[in-house]
């Protein structure tokens, strides 16, 4: 078992990754107030996983009640949320109830904000079961529903207790999610970690081919990244926007076309595509490293090309993104592999250039 910590003084936390973690209730009872749990789970995830999380807990004398939830980015809304509050209270969960989120991002983000909302708040913790999930959501405590308008516009920062990445659980995940997770991976070694870029431009094929070994490394240090950055700037107030390579384009996508449509991964490696082609418009980054950006991109299986949206329409939703401040859409664009920056009023002819070099019809 491999064992980071996201440095957060008193609200610090451990992330666990390894293999057979799920079975290890032992690692949840140490982070938990009463001997009681509310797993919130999917209907995908449920018949693969919930049983022998619910065996592992009952072994510690954690009694557990299981909120199953429909699967896919189209339910991360109000209504479903409030499915998780109506299973809390008909539980008679209280104040000392931790919230467990067991499967991926949309899972994660969901229960994650109903702990930070109920009885104004509640313990929770991660078990992420998909590699976007293990890589970037579960860790960091950004909690959040989707908008029509936009997405994760109404959330809130809460952290958990633990987040246990039990690396098994890619053995069930579709090739299609594997592919989405390997966008964040890649969005660690071009926003900072150069010598990663590197690393998984020589083992992209090993990490499609799932080799744990591989696996486990990326995701260590991906987290790795993450925590620090997390660490030093908890609410987004600075360096931690730029982890959001690529997801204001991408978001737009995901609103644009209709929630899970696409999946947030290839949304985001779309994304990342326009912003590394914006950044060369720019003269910020060279030709030769955007192509390297690109190519690494695609090698994933990730898409290269956006959907055809139209400026316009891509503009109008990227205004709803939560980085635009007082009316200024704020960008993260690349200098170099591994050197990203924060870049407010960036021309809007541009911007349309971008996305019009990278969206087909």
């Amino acid at each position: 078992m491999r064992k980071l910590t996201v440095s957060l003084g008193e609200r610090s936390y451990a992330i666990l990754i390894g293999r057979g973690l799920l079975d290890q209730g032992a690692l949840i009872a140490e982070v938990v107030r009463a001997p009681r749990v509310a797993i919130v789970t999917n209907e995908t995830v449920a018949p693969l996983y919930l049983s022998r999380l619910e065996g592992a807990l009952s072994a510690q004398g954690i009694e557990s009640r299981a909120i199953v939830l429909p699967d896919g980015e189209a339910f991360k809304n109000l209504d479903t949320l409030n499915t998780i509050f109506d299973g809390l209270l008909r539980g008679l969960c209280d104040r000392s109830t931790t919230v467990i989120a067991l499967g991926g991002g949309v899972i994660g983000d969901m229960a994650g904000f109903a702990a930070a909302t109920y009885q104004r708040g509640v313990d929770f913790v991660q078990i992420p079961t998909t590699l976007l999930a293990q890589v970037d959501s579960s860790v960091g405590g950004k909690t959040a529903v989707n908008h029509p308008l936009g997405k994760n516009m109404i959330g809130a920062f809460h952290q958990p207790r633990r987040v246990i990445a039990d690396t098994d659980t890619l053995s069930t995940l579709p090739d299609r999610e594997l592919r989405a997770g390997l966008a964040e991976v890649i969005k660690y070694g071009l926003i900072r970690d150069a010598d990663f870029f590197d690393w998984l431009e020589a083992h992209m094929d090993g990490l499609l081919g799932r080799d744990p070994t591989l696996l486990s490394e990326a995701i260590e240090r991906s987290c790795a990244n993450k925590a620090k950055i997390v660490a030093e700037d908890e609410t987004e107030r600075g360096v931690r926007a730029l982890l959001n390579l690529g997801h204001t384009f991408g978001h737009a996508i995901e609103a644009g076309l209709g929630y899970g449509e696409w999946l947030h991964g290839e949304a985001v490696g779309a994304g990342m595509v326009m912003a590394a082609r914006l950044s060369q418009g720019l003269g910020y980054l060279s030709s030769e490293q955007c192509e390297r950006a690109v190519a690494l991109i695609a090698d994933a299986g990730l898409p290269v090309t956006g959907p055809a949206l139209g400026a316009d329409r891509y503009l109008a939703l990227m205004a709803h993104d939560k980085k635009v401040e007082a009316g200024r859409l704020r960008l993260v664009l690349l200098r170099d592999i591994g050197d990203a920056e924060i870049f407010a009023d960036v021309p809007a002819d541009q911007i349309r250039a971008a996305i019009a070099q990278c969206c087909v019809a």
